[in-house]
């Protein structure tokens, strides 16, 4: 901390107490998990006591001083009897000079630091706690602006000491924090912001210093972190690919795959053949040390709609709540681009679980004309968060996860979530930069791009980018693609081509139902599996990708009678995971199954070789990058893969 920009930030602040507390604990008591509400000074007065913020202790003897910022959880042991003021305050910053202010905040925000000292000289600090809490007390106007005087004192003093004792100051190494909140927390959805959130630092300020310290990068430590513990569960357990995978905190066993293999040059099959076969395997060091294997919430299938998505039971949601807001500055951007580009309006709807009420065509578009050239220049969407003011033809679109429904439009966008490689859309994507995936969406990389329109299919995703820039909320968990195409088609103004597109589409779609009705096939049925040698996931829905829509919904094909009793029959499960051993009760007159480099082989396993379907070469491989979208392009291809390879096997 530089007591010279501390002073600086405090003369461009204003304060609002929220309470002082005088509090006398007893020899040996504890105190544990308490989250501050607020930005907040600790001063104890007698006794001593170990007082730990985020796990970093302190040894607490009397006039010891120590601050600490909101969602901080504090944890106290007195020792003796120990007494201590906690001071709570909130921050407005303002604005006359706000570049050079935000900069500083940037750089190192004092009131979401943590530091401790005992100062030399302590009884003017507790003189002005003590009068401030019987100004406090008295609860009056007049004792309140009294108190926000004494504060001002308060920080005058604390400064003055700051200057003469930062020698002292005992301030915790974030990126040690950070790294050790990584170990205990890897099962989670991390994100950079959350962490950054976390920790009460700006993301630009973490991402820099952790890989100077470090080295790597914060998530690349993350990943590391949590292949590591997926080495060591692959060699040592039995556990399924999407047990694993999910207990290190990924959801998609896919995307582990990918990641796995990218660290480690082996897909994870092959890796636990390879080290199973080594000696002293399970004794071999991993990648990061300070591991630890604990518990993990069950991951499962949702269904939802149309949702194809891996998330937590707890509300549904793959995206970890956190107690603290994000850096001041970055506020403050948000803020400012609000103001400035003036181009949106909001108003919640509120969130409707039924589908058929949010059918496009009862939200009605409105175009806008410029008071001044009487020219029109925005187009309004009802969305179910507001209407939205969108720029007539947008130049630089950000999507987040649609990226195939506006592809189908013919819009190119300059910013695009991460997509699975084999998506029947790369080919259109050629100028978008990834934004990596959308769980982990960074809204300063959005806000470097300069979108005028941002489209989101997820609540979490539109509540971090909506102050950006006009943010269109397309709630795939609640539409159809139909629908969902429609809308799209009203907010760029392309109605006349979204309803060509499905109809072409479902013209396509009955040509193949008369080529698989004039080969026999449209009685045949159909299972659609994912999983490896112990388990397999039986779809069990019509909406769930993975050929699932084209299969059930378009074409109108059965699977069998112990799947098809259960299709739909839950609004959340979108299957169940079936034991290899049982798998053939499943298996229908085909099978439709989802592969990716590094699956397991079942080439030599003897059940999977007694299912007809496989006895037979009816076995489709559908790739998983291709199968996972609903799009209009990827079910058009889902479609052409599907028909070929079953009227390929007609007669069999």
């Amino acid at each position: 901390m530089r007591v010279d920009e501390y002073t600086t930030i405090w003369n461009h602040i204003a304060v609002k107490i929220s309470d002082i507390r005088h509090i006398r604990m007893n020899d040996g008591e504890v105190m544990e998990g308490y989250r501050l509400p607020a930005s907040c000074f600790i001063y104890s007065t007698r006794g001593s006591a170990s007082v730990a913020l985020n796990d970093v202790t302190h040894q607490a003897e009397p006039f010891y001083l120590l601050h600490g910022a909101k969602g901080m959880r504090l944890d106290i042991e007195a020792k003796e009897a120990f007494h201590y003021y906690l001071l709570f305050y909130r921050t407005t910053l303002v604005f006359s000079r706000w570049k050079e202010i935000g900069r500083l905040l940037e750089r190192s925000n004092p009131f979401n630091m943590q530091y401790g000292f005992r100062p030399d000289e302590p009884l003017g600090l507790y003189s002005c706690l003590s009068s401030l809490e019987c100004a406090w007390k008295n609860g009056d106007k007049l004792g309140r602006i009294q108190a926000t005087g004494l504060f001002y004192q308060f920080v005058h003093e604390l400064l003055w000491l700051l200057k003469n004792n930062e020698g002292k100051l005992v301030k915790p190494d974030f990126v040690t924090i950070a790294t050790r909140y990584m170990h205990d927390h890897y099962q989670d959805v991390i994100t950079l912001q959350s962490l950054a959130e976390q920790l009460n630092y700006s993301v630009r300020h973490l991402a820099v210093s952790f890989k100077q310290q470090i080295g790597i990068s914060p998530i690349e430590y993350l990943i590391r972190i949590r292949i590591s513990h997926a080495c060591k569960l692959l060699v040592e357990t039995d556990a399924s690919l999407r047990e694993i995978a999910s207990q290190v905190g990924y959801p998609d066993v896919y995307y582990f795959s990918r990641i796995f293999k990218k660290q480690t040059g082996l897909s994870p099959a092959r890796y636990q053949t390879q080290e199973r076969q080594q000696p002293g395997a399970k004794d071999r060091p991993f990648i990061v040390s300070e591991l630890h294997i604990g518990t993990k919430r069950t991951l499962r299938y949702t269904n939802r709609g149309n949702d194809n998505h891996y998330q937590y039971n707890a509300g549904g949601s793959i995206y970890m709540k956190r107690n603290s807001k994000s850096a001041i500055l970055l506020s403050m951007l948000i803020s400012l681009t609000v103001v400035l580009s003036a181009c949106m309006s909001g108003g919640g709807a509120g969130n409707s679980t039924n589908s058929a009420a949010i059918t496009p065509s009862a939200s009605p578009t409105a175009v806008v004309e410029n008071a001044i050239t009487n020219k029109t220049t925005v187009r309004v969407i009802s969305t179910e968060k507001g209407d939205v003011e969108v720029p007539l033809n947008p130049k630089r679109v950000v999507v987040m996860y649609l990226i195939g429904d506006i592809a189908a439009l013919g819009i190119k966008p300059v910013g695009i979530s991460e997509i699975y490689e084999g998506a029947a859309f790369t080919e259109h994507l050629a100028d978008a930069d990834s934004l990596g995936p959308e769980y982990e969406v960074n809204p300063e990389s959005v806000m470097a791009m300069k979108p005028d329109l941002i489209i989101v299919a997820t609540e979490f995703t539109y509540d971090k980018l909506k102050s950006i820039a006009p943010t269109v909320y397309v709630p795939y968990d609640k539409l159809t693609t139909e629908q969902r195409i429609e809308m799209l088609g009203k907010v760029f103004g392309k109605e006349q081509e979204a309803k060509a597109l499905l109809e072409d589409f479902q013209s396509k779609v009955e040509a193949s139902k008369q080529k698989l009705k004039e080969a026999g096939l449209m009685d045949k049925t159909v299972t659609i599996l994912e999983g490896g040698a112990k388990e397999m996931f039986v779809t069990q829905s019509t909406h769930f990708g993975r050929g699932s829509q084209v299969l059930y919904e378009y074409l109108g094909m059965k699977a069998p009678d112990i799947i098809q009793k259960n299709m739909n029959a839950s609004e959340t499960e979108a299957g169940k995971s079936v034991s290899m051993e049982v798998l053939p009760e499943y298996a229908g007159d085909f099978v439709v199954r989802s592969s990716w480099e590094g699956m397991d082989d079942l080439s030599n396993n003897n059940i999977w070789n007694s299912i007809d379907a496989v006895k037979a070469g009816r076995v489709i491989e559908a790739e998983f990058g291709l199968f996972f979208y609903t799009d209009p392009l990827s079910l058009n291809k889902q479609l052409d893969v599907l028909a070929e390879k079953m009227l390929e096997t007609a007669g069999k």
